[in-house]
Order: structure tokens, then sequence, then C-alpha cells
């Protein structure tokens, strides 16, 4: 029970932060909250998280990847990301859908406690490889949560509805140059977890290798067509957004996808 409260009340933090974002936007009469309230609480948040992370993932005889390990961390890099983002740009309103998904992972993690060992003795490339996975993996989910605010600010000025949601947001062009520079810094860290998994794994295309290995690259497609378009006929709008969900499913199939066919329903 004891190690349960811990992340019980870490997630409980996440929820209150993306609520108070949430009411920030869309829900306050008067005198709005102010802006450093559900910052504050998701640094605190962040703090707890790293506490359990520690605890959980970092382990005598290696590190646990296992698969709700591995979205309970990828999930505190994306917070730490938004939230030191957030210092210097308008990006927090993104935790109205990512805080409540950190959540979500801790109660995962606490519910489901799996092993898959990245052992100590691993060489320094593999690891290398694993950060810069876990850094693209977090920057483009950080871009498709911008995408969906995007189609979501899309539709209501489309249909010249704009509440309090619109009005909170910023200008609709700083959005989309947000969501560029994200996918821009995301894809060329795709593509050195690319490089770094060809020269460090020994075969990226082993039987249970291949399928995240084509995902990633066919991800990589999409991110690499999306930013031509960007540079070539300026893509943005719905183009950009579909672009940008369609790179991030077929990314987050091929890592999360692949983990939960080895470790859950082989196994089995």
């Amino acid at each position: 029970m004891k190690s349960a409260i811990l992340p019980l009340i870490t997630a409980c933090l996440y929820l209150a932060s993306g609520f108070l974002t949430g009411y920030r936007l869309i829900g306050h009469r008067g005198k709005p909250l102010p802006r450093n309230l559900p910052i504050g609480i998701a640094f605190a948040a962040l703090l707890l998280h790293a506490i359990i992370l520690y605890q959980g993932t970092i382990l005598s005889d290696g590190y646990n990847l296992g698969i709700f390990n591995a979205f309970s961390l990828v999930a505190f890099v994306i917070i730490a990301i938004l939230m030191v983002s957030s210092l210097t740009k308008p990006v927090e309103n993104l935790g109205i859908i990512l805080l409540p998904v950190a959540a979500i992972t801790l109660v995962l993690q606490l519910r489901f406690p799996g092993l898959n060992l990245l052992g100590s003795n691993a060489g320094w490339g593999l690891k290398l490889h694993v950060l810069i996975s876990l850094l693209a993996y977090s920057l483009l989910t950080l871009a498709s949560a911008q995408a969906i605010l995007l189609a979501i600010l899309d539709k209501q000025l489309h249909d010249r509805k704009p509440g309090n949601f619109v009005r909170a947001m910023p200008p609709l062009q700083t959005m989309e140059k947000l969501l560029f520079e994200m996918i821009a810094i995301g894809f060329v860290l795709l593509t050195a977890a690319l490089i770094s998994g060809f020269i460090y794994l020994e075969n990226m295309f082993q039987q249970h290798l291949v399928h995240k290995t084509v995902l990633s690259i066919l991800s990589w497609i999409f991110f690499g067509i999306l930013l031509w378009g960007r540079f070539k006929f300026g893509w943005r709008g719905r183009v950009a957004i579909r672009w940008t969900l369609g790179g991030f499913v077929t990314l987050m199939l091929a890592y999360f996808g692949s983990k939960a066919v080895l470790e859950i329903f082989l196994v089995s």
C-alpha cells in the first residue's frame, strides 16, 4: 500500500495541473487563474515522478524498460520538456492533453509492474541510441498534441464559434511555428536514432525488430515529406495536421506497438 501512495499523489497532481490549465482556457469567469499555478503543480509532480522512476527503472543489474515503465519514462520526458519550454514559450496549453496521459501512465506502471532489462553492461552506443530515441518520441508526441489543439482551433474558427478556448490560445501563426519547430527537432533526433540503431544494434531487421524498424522508417518518411512540403509548398493547416498525426501514430506503433506484442501478447 505504501508503494502506491507516491504514484497516486503524483497522478493527482498531474490531473490537477491539467484541470487548472483547461480551466484557465475555457472555464474561468472574471479574473483568470495565474498562469504559474498549473505550471508549478506540474513541476512538483515531475519531482515526485523522477523519484518513482529512479526507484522502479534504475535497478542494480540494469534499467527496467518494460512497456509500462517505458510509457511512464516517456511521459516524464514529455512533461519535463513541456514545462521547461513553457517558461519561455506559450506551450503550457498542451498540458490539457498530455498531463492526464502522464497520470494514466503512472497508474499503469503501478498496476502492471513489468520487467524488461537493458543490462548495466550494455555498450554506451546502445544506451545513446535509447536516449536519442526517447527524446525523438517525446518531441514528436509534443508535436502531435500541438497538432490536435490546432485541429480544434481550426474547426472552431471555421465554424465561427470562437469561445474562451480560442481567445485564450496564442495566434494560429505562432502555434503553427511552434509545431514545425518541434517536428524539425524531432525529425533530426529520429534520424539520429535510426542511424545509431543501424550502427550499434547487430541487426535492425531481426525478426523481433523488423516491425519496429520498418514502422520507424515509415514515420521518418512521413515527417520528412511534411517538412519538405512546408519548405517547398508552404503546407499548413489541415494538411500539416494530418501528416503530423499520421507520422505520430506510425511512430507510436513502431515502439509501443512492438513492445506490447513482445511483452504482453506473445508472453500471454
